[in-house]
């Protein structure tokens, strides 16, 4: 028979074993705890640039960009050299413009279009252009952009020299977009016979795709897919669920995120969530009016958007399809996270302590992050 000190011990042993788990497990949840409370590893790969507009992967070791000013560059991350590219078009680089957004062909591995948008010098007024290149390595140091096709110049030029947009998106139905400012002159957005305050949507060769929501309509331009917008510096496409989403600058305040969808009237300037720049008064009409879409998500006060990027990276899986976009005014990377139905739930502020204006964002194979600075840097951000 069991006595009651053997009851005891068999208790005290189980107490010991149960504490000795708890333990094993604690120290187990602090580790993890401890590595994903771990900021991000951001370093400076490069200053002393003018403004880095737009930037993507040639290679995994190239990263390629454009300078406002007018200038494409290409900068080895292995050893830091930069790479001036030759044959690069004279732009008009005043005010907002210059030399914009760049980004790969989604095709890239067979036909090797490199897409940029621009400013054009249409007799002394700017219009955003359209265009495509090839890049043609024959020496290291002398890269050359080739075989240049003009896609689009747009209907946009005013006397202004703000407002171009501009950045570049393609989708998987071979459609590449990219979206134009209001050019400073506001009635422009609600007008459909310029191409300013739009998002435009073409097939890769510059063509008018037949399903365009205004094809046909002589009231309207056939390169339009929606309106209403007051100035894009964001576009990206979703793969994992098929959207368009933008960010646009508002005026004093109502910085908006959109989805876009076909022939949609985005509302500027008859309705917003901003201010006058010279009085507190409201624009337009107020926040809402019947056959204009909502954003989803509003900043008040303007963070001014620079970019926008959807990351689809391994390196930060926590952050994966969540949107970034750099914040120019208030000098930060913004992370928005989405819920399925494409509502925005959750906004997080990264890397203030940097304080500066972060203009474009990109993403390496790794699901590095890489982003810059209008003060003439280049960042990369890894685990």
């Amino acid at each position: 028979m069991k006595t009651k000190a053997m009851h005891l011990s068999h208790s005290v042993r189980c107490l010991f074993l149960c504490a000795l788990l708890f333990s094993s497990v604690s120290i187990a949840t602090a580790d993890v705890s401890k590595q994903t409370s771990h900021k991000p590893i951001v370093e400076l790969l490069k200053e002393g640039l003018g403004i880095p507009w737009g930037m993507t992967f040639v290679s995994p070791d190239e990263l390629l960009f454009t300078e406002r000013s007018g200038a494409v560059k290409v900068l080895n991350l292995r050893n830091k050299k930069l790479t001036n590219l030759s044959n690069v078009p004279r732009v008009l680089a005043e005010g907002q413009g210059g030399m914009l957004d760049v980004a790969l062909s989604p095709n890239y591995k067979n036909d090797q279009w490199i897409y940029f948008t621009y400013v054009k010098d249409i007799d002394g007024e700017g219009a955003t252009t359209l265009v495509r290149a090839k890049l043609a390595r024959a020496k290291l140091k002398n890269y050359s952009l080739n075989s240049w096709q003009e896609l689009l110049v747009t209907d946009s030029t005013t006397d202004t020299s703000q407002h171009y947009g501009s950045r570049i998106a393609f989708d998987e139905s071979g459609h590449v977009y990219f979206g134009i400012g209001d050019r400073g002159v506001r009635p422009n957005s609600q007008n459909l016979t310029n191409h300013s305050g739009a998002i435009i949507r073409l097939n890769l060769d510059g063509s008018i795709p037949k399903d365009n929501p205004f094809v046909g309509n002589i009231n309207a331009l056939d390169e339009i897919w929606s309106y209403g917008h007051r100035n894009p510096q964001g576009l990206v496409y979703a793969k994992y669920n098929k959207r368009l989403w933008e960010i646009e600058h508002g005026p004093r305040g109502g910085d908006e995120i959109n989805r876009i969808e076909k022939g949609k009237n985005y509302g500027w300037p008859v309705i917003s969530y901003g201010k006058e720049y010279w009085a507190p008064m409201a624009v337009g009409e107020g926040t809402h009016k019947a056959g204009m879409e909502q954003p989803v998500k509003v900043y008040v006060p303007s963070i001014a958007p620079g970019s926008l990027m959807m990351y689809s990276g391994n390196a930060f899986p926590q952050w994966k399809n969540n949107l970034f976009s750099g914040a120019l005014k208030l000098r930060h990377i913004n992370r928005v996270v989405l819920s399925d139905s494409g509502e925005a739930i959750h906004e997080e502020r990264l890397f203030e302590d940097l304080d500066e204006r972060i203009r474009a964002l990109t993403q390496s194979d790794e699901g590095f992050i890489y982003f810059s600075t209008d003060s003439g840097k280049i960042y990369k951000v890894s685990p």
